[in-house]
């Protein structure tokens, strides 16, 4: 495990959605800040049994170290209803998950991340609060254009303007691909974050926690979990960034 990094006055506000990602962003954010609080959405997702894993991932976070435990406060849960509403998506609807004829994924949902940072930054200016962490990438995602890292420092701009306040918009995986998400998780936490990872967290779209794999729960099938899979094949061939080597 590296050595903690000198850790921020600040507080910050995640983006967790119970997901690896997001789970492997609150962790990161814990080692920097001194405060921590989340953000979830419930946007009538096909897979909402993401939103069911968050708060026992949060207790399992808070007990695997004293002063994470400390320094993670509130989560916040907001209801976003309509989003599902307008949504024609693989995500929001029980349809096939596949290319749709504009070259993006049908799971693809138009605005969400950029509807999820507004109303984050709206709970971080209630909060006192500048810092948003958020587990946007553009190494390993499904073309999505709102992970792009051009759409996040538009979107930090947007918040700033809109908000007359400085907001900072931390993604640190935007460069990560799910090799390297795993890696992390290990560094940060050692084998007890790894474990929760593979364990607790939630990614696969179809809403599976049925299947167990090597990688955790899912169907094991859906674009997510084609990613997870592939990239925790590779983190435990790849010694080095395991930190074995």
């Amino acid at each position: 495990m590296t050595a903690t990094k000198t850790v921020s006055s600040d507080t910050a506000l995640v983006l967790f959605s119970g997901g690896q990602d997001s789970t492997v962003c609150l962790a990161w954010a814990l080692e920097r800040f001194y405060r921590v609080e989340t953000i979830g959405f419930d946007y009538g997702q096909r897979h909402a049994v993401e939103l069911t894993v968050r708060l026992p991932i949060r207790e399992r976070l808070k007990r695997m170290r004293a002063d994470w435990g400390r320094r993670l406060g509130e989560d916040h849960l907001v209801k976003l209803d309509a989003l599902a509403a307008i949504s024609e998506t693989a995500l929001t609807r029980d349809m096939a998950i596949e290319m749709g004829g504009n070259g993006l994924p049908t799971t693809f949902v138009p605005g969400r991340n950029l509807i999820f940072l507004a109303f984050a930054g709206a709970v971080g200016y209630r909060r006192g609060v500048n810092d948003l962490v958020a587990g946007m990438c553009e190494t390993d995602y499904s073309g999505y254009p709102d992970c792009r890292d051009d759409t996040i420092k538009a979107m930090q701009t947007a918040l700033g303007l809109g908000m007359d306040r400085r907001f900072v918009l931390h993604t640190p995986l935007m460069r990560v691909d799910k090799v390297g998400t795993f890696a992390l998780a290990r560094r940060i936490g050692g084998q007890a974050l790894l474990d929760l990872v593979i364990e607790e967290t939630h990614s696969c779209y179809v809403g599976d926690r049925t299947h167990r794999h090597d990688w955790g729960y899912g169907c094991g099938t859906c674009p997510a979990c084609r990613l997870r899979t592939d990239g925790f094949a590779r983190f435990v061939q790849d010694k080095s960034v395991q930190g074995l080597k």
